[in-house]
């Protein structure tokens, strides 16, 4: 006989909320970049590489939540 347990249930996943915590994450992380970069050498502003580009991809993350909805069966 098999037990069947709550592990064997798949996931509920919750994309608004991954969504919610990858910007909130964006908005602590990319000042503490600045803040490094401030502190350290100013000779080249190497954030201005991560940060666009992790905006970009918070921007596609948005629009893969709330734009371009699919309904998870």
């Amino acid at each position: 006989m098999k037990n069947l347990t709550n592990r064997d249930a798949p996931a509920q996943i919750d994309p608004k909320k991954g969504f919610k915590i990858h910007f909130l994450v964006f908005l602590l992380v990319v000042p503490a970049i600045w803040a490094v970069w401030y502190w350290t050498d100013r000779s080249y502003p190497w954030p201005l590489w991560s940060t666009p580009a992790w905006a970009i991809g918070i921007l596609f993350h948005y629009l893969g939540v709330y734009v371009f909805k699919r309904k998870i069966s």
